[in-house]
């Protein structure tokens, strides 16, 4: 290591000079001061005071370390400049550099110095460092390709100067005294920063507070939990960056608010983030930078406004699945727009009948096809509970082998199969054909797989959502079939209302009964003869001997869920991943147990996910019955529940209660409570623990949406998401506020276990909210090519209007930087 001479008398900025003594209590305030320079429009190039090489330093590659402080020298300085020289000499060969350091800022006005190296680190203190001259210099250099890398208190360097507030991306609020042990939370799986660290990385540092938050504006790569420490005035919330890079004016920035004390550059996992850092920006690897950043992503409505009284574009959104040749399939399930009637008399035939529509947008026309139209039960409008329905056509998923036979497969209530007396009906789930060069469904080519009965007496959850594995099985998702009313909103288990001896509000009748296909999802073999067969690993194998046999289905592979409109099979890994809407509780009940709480569960195993007798992280329900639905009897036991409901013909001892992934109410996101020695929690707001802050309810509704697989080769790079979202989980809500609408992580050690995610990052920018974007999300998937087809319902409720519309996001921020052509080494791999 070459190592510089300190010169601390520099010539300096004549008015800054001035304003430095006097604003010096703002600088490290991190407060932004007017300044002759403001950051540059990349569109227009300016004049700078240096040639340069483009880009910067060669396969020889060097790393200047800037050190110089307005004020005295922090004592982290030497163990950084010890910890980046030992970087440059170990690891691979390909990622070795030489490290010179200076506190001399006359190197950004030499181009023949500045111009050989690949990469400047500033390891400088708070204050005004460089001149105008020498800022300027700096400018050219990362005009010309060349990379920075900003430590901690660099982000207090040159206040009076927009350039360097983009170039670092963000400045404090305060200069933290206090060291603290907190959680890092890295998000960023691929950059070579952070690919090698924990997901959850504890460590102690000087933790910042940021005076305007970044995400969206740079790359995100890891986020401080701040329930894991103090994080006192200003605080960030749950999202709240600490490392994070951009492409910036011709070069590459990172920047990380660790390294505020000196044995931070002691730490393994600190120095394996430098490297990383120092890898990209020095140009031996590459990296995608821009993943997250807002502005790199094109929201677009895809289809248009329904002609007056028709649905040519679009019915009542309720689903969508995409083909492989890229063609969009999407459903509404029945509701008529306010032009048409709707009738709700049940001595009249045409009661709730309506219309199931399959529309096809194909991207290559741009051109939207009415498929056909099922006759479902479906269209009663809205108002109380016995009046509205959410039967109908609920549910579209594409045989493996699509493109080759065209078979659909679609979840429905015909209508010709309700009973206007017993006010029942049936579920079915068929098979058609599509005719693949017209887009027209044969509907005289239906196969019926399945079908069981449904009370049609009182709204709601039907549930609906479809999707295959790897191994061609096919995962049906069915609500509980039952009333949110008659509990207060909590558990759903009032074993008294009925009609004609069908129980509409005891969700132990469906969801927790083990011989009822309601409140489930199925797995089944489909064969090619229009019937199925029962894969080994569900639930129950519908034989089991207990309890004197024949109270088990063996279609059930998950038991225990409210209503669950969308679901999603990861075929790379066959993880099921399941959203399902809550009761309506505002609030938690000594009483009665948890508030409502909207889950979501990745599944790894069959079992039983506990509604209507726990929620959550097994958070119990109180058991109510006959003859006193309204006296509060004993807390489920989560672990070895009883079905003891009049309305019950099932098994009374059912299977152990799997913790969920995500659950979320009014309160917050996963609440979770001290619990007595009998495992009962308080269900005290005021001692409540959020466990995962990124998220609230309040008016909410669980949107569950894919996992993100990049396919380099069949995607099309110019829409193709970046393949930083690789494995990253979506989940969304109906609703646009505090709900999610976030990419998350889990831990492949807990996940499918009741372990929550480790990480989240909000959508919201890129998948817009608001009244001009998509504010009631309804599904979304990722199609061949890589861009992303999210349903918006639309502005009303159980019909369809002109916001009712079909959208594509996708990504133009192209490949990961530098490129290939420009590495300093040929060996340099990603």
């Amino acid at each position: 290591m070459h190592r510089a001479p300190h010169h601390r008398s520099r010539s300096r900025r004549g008015a800054a000079a001035a304003l430095l003594a006097a604003s010096m209590a703002a600088s490290l305030l991190g407060g932004t001061a007017a300044t002759a320079r403001p950051a540059p429009d990349p569109s227009s190039p300016r004049a700078t005071t240096l040639s340069l090489p483009s880009p910067p330093g060669g396969a020889n590659v060097r790393v200047l370390v800037f050190h110089a402080s307005a004020t005295e020298e922090s004592p982290t300085v030497d163990a950084g400049i010890a910890a980046i020289e030992q970087i440059g000499l170990t690891g691979p060969a390909a990622g070795r550099f030489r490290t010179e350091a200076t506190d001399d800022a006359s190197v950004f006005t030499n181009a023949k110095k500045l111009g050989r190296y690949n990469a400047v680190v500033f390891l400088t203190g708070g204050g005004d460092v460089l001149d105008p001259e020498q800022e300027a210099g700096l400018e050219a250099y990362m005009e010309a390709g060349g990379g920075f890398v900003g430590v901690h208190d660099a982000a207090r360097t040159e206040p009076y100067s927009d350039w360097f507030t983009g170039l670092v991306g963000a400045r404090p609020t305060t200069s933290p005294a206090t060291v603290q042990r907190a959680v890092v939370e890295v998000g960023d799986r691929q950059h070579p920063a952070t690919k090698g660290l924990p997901l959850n990385w504890k460590r102690p540092d000087k933790w910042f507070n940021w005076a305007v938050n970044p995400s969206g504006s740079v790359h995100t790569v890891a986020r401080l939990k701040e329930s894991s420490y103090q994080p006192g005035q200003g605080a960030n919330g749950w999202d709240h960056p600490v490392s994070w890079c951009r492409d910036y004016d011709g070069g590459r920035s990172f920047y990380t608010g660790m390294g505020g004390t000196a044995d931070s550059y002691a730490e393994t996992d600190f120095r394996d983030h430098l490297r990383g850092a120092l890898a990209w920006t020095s140009r031996t690897s590459r990296a995608d930078c821009k993943a997250t950043i807002t502005a790199n992503y094109t929201a677009e409505r895809v289809t248009q406004p329904n002609q007056p009284g028709q649905n040519d574009q679009i019915g009542e959104p309720h689903g969508l699945v995409t083909a492989p040749d890229g063609r969009i399939l999407y459903i509404g399930r029945g509701g008529a727009d306010s032009s048409q009637p709707v009738v709700t008399d049940w001595n009249n035939p045409d009661i709730g009948k309506g219309r199931g529509e399959i529309h096809v947008y194909d991207p290559k026309t741009k051109k939207v096809t009415l498929a056909g139209a099922l006759t479902v039960f479906g269209n009663k409008g809205g108002g109380d509970e016995l009046t509205k329905v959410e039967e109908g056509l609920l549910g579209i998923e594409l045989d493996p082998d699509f493109m080759t036979n065209g078979w659909v497969y679609l979840h429905y209530t015909p209508h010709s199969r309700i009973n206007r007396d017993t006010h029942m009906a049936e579920r079915y789930v068929s098979r058609f054909t599509l005719d693949l060069a017209t887009d027209k469904l044969d509907l005289a080519s239906e196969k019926v797989l399945l079908k069981w009965p449904v009370q049609i007496h009182s709204c709601c959850h039907a549930g609906g959502g479809m999707a295959f594995d790897s191994k061609g099985n096919l995962y049906i998702a069915t609500g509980d079939n039952n009333s949110s009313g008659f509990s207060g909103g909590y558990s759903g288990n009032n074993p008294q209302p009925n009609f004609k001896g069908v129980s509409f509000a005891d969700a132990r009748r469906t969801a927790g009964n083990t011989n009822n296909l309601n409140g489930k999802i199925l797995r089944i073999h489909p064969e090619d003869d229009g019937t199925y067969t029962l894969p080994e690993g569900n639930l129950f194998t519908g034989e089991e001997p207990d309890e004197g046999g024949g109270k088990t289905r063996g279609e059930i592979y998950v038991m225990g869920v409210r209503n669950p409109a969308r679901i999603f099979v990861d075929r790379t890994t066959d993880i099921l991943y399941a959203g399902w809407v809550g009761p309506d509780a505002g609030s938690p009940s000594t009483t009665w147990g948890p508030a409502k709480y909207d889950t979501f569960a990745a599944i790894t195993t069959a079992g039983n996910h506990g509604w209507p007798y726990c929620m959550g992280n097994k958070q119990p329900y109180r058991d109510r019955n006959l003859p006193d639905p309204n006296t509060p009897l004993g807390w489920y036991d989560c672990d070895a529940p009883k079905n003891e409901s009049p309305n019950n013909d099932g098994l009374v001892n059912l299977p152990p209660i799997t913790a969920n992934t995500i659950w979320y109410s009014p309160q917050g996101g996963g609440p979770d409570y001290p619990r007595d020695a009998a495992g009962i929690p308080s269900y005290k707001v005021e001692e409540q623990k959020l466990l995962l802050p990124w998220l609230k309810g309040g008016g909410q509704a669980t949107m569950n949406g894919p996992v993100y697989r990049y396919d380099a080769e069949k995607s099309d790079p110019a829409v193709r998401w970046p393949s930083y979202w690789d494995g990253k989980w979506f989940v969304g809500d109906f609703y646009d506020g505090d709900q999610p609408r976030h990419a998350v992580l889990t831990d492949p050690k807990t996940v499918g276990k009741g372990g929550v995610p480790v990480h989240a990052e909000t959508l919201k920018k890129i998948i817009p909210v608001g009244t001009d974007g998509i504010r009631n999300l309804m599904d979304w998937k990722f199609a061949p090519d890589g861009s992303l087809y999210v349903l918006d319902y639309g502005r009303g409720f159980f019909t369809s209007d002109s916001r009712s519309a079909l959208w594509r996001v996708t990504y133009k921020g192209g490949e990961p930087t530098p490129a290939a052509g420009q590495l300093a080494r040929k060996a340099a791999a990603q």
